[in-house]
């Protein structure tokens, strides 16, 4: 997913904030359900993916202005849980990079996982 930095994921030196770089991921990860008519979550199922852990490497900084590129990669599949490594890039140099797992939820408990959701993101 391609997006652009914008004043708001800054700071006052046009420095992305870290914190950004994880919503930035966030936003690649619910775009591949998008793309695929689905949504992160489902209200009726009350289901979705939630964050068990995730490990963060911060190489360079982003700056106001750049185009970024956010890949996702499926590196593992549990019965109810799974882990992406999400790195960012900025004209092909890493920029971040991010070991995520997410468990599947449905009615505040973990759920299968169906295997249509992570052949989204491999």
């Amino acid at each position: 997913m391609r997006l652009r930095v914008y004043f708001e994921d800054t700071d006052i030196g046009g420095i992305v904030y870290h914190s950004n770089y994880i919503n930035f991921c966030e936003r690649a990860r619910s775009e591949v359900l998008f793309e695929n008519g689905l949504s992160p979550f489902d209200a009726e199922s009350r289901s979705g993916f939630v964050v068990k852990s995730l490990k963060c490497d911060f190489l360079k900084s982003a700056t106001l202005g750049d185009l970024l590129d956010v890949e996702t990669k499926v590196l593992s599949v549990g019965k109810v849980k799974f882990s992406l490594l999400q790195e960012i890039f900025k004209d092909g140099q890493k920029l971040f990079s991010m070991e995520i797992e997410l468990v599947n939820l449905a009615n505040g408990r973990p759920a299968r996982l169906d295997e249509y959701f992570v052949k989204l993101f491999g």
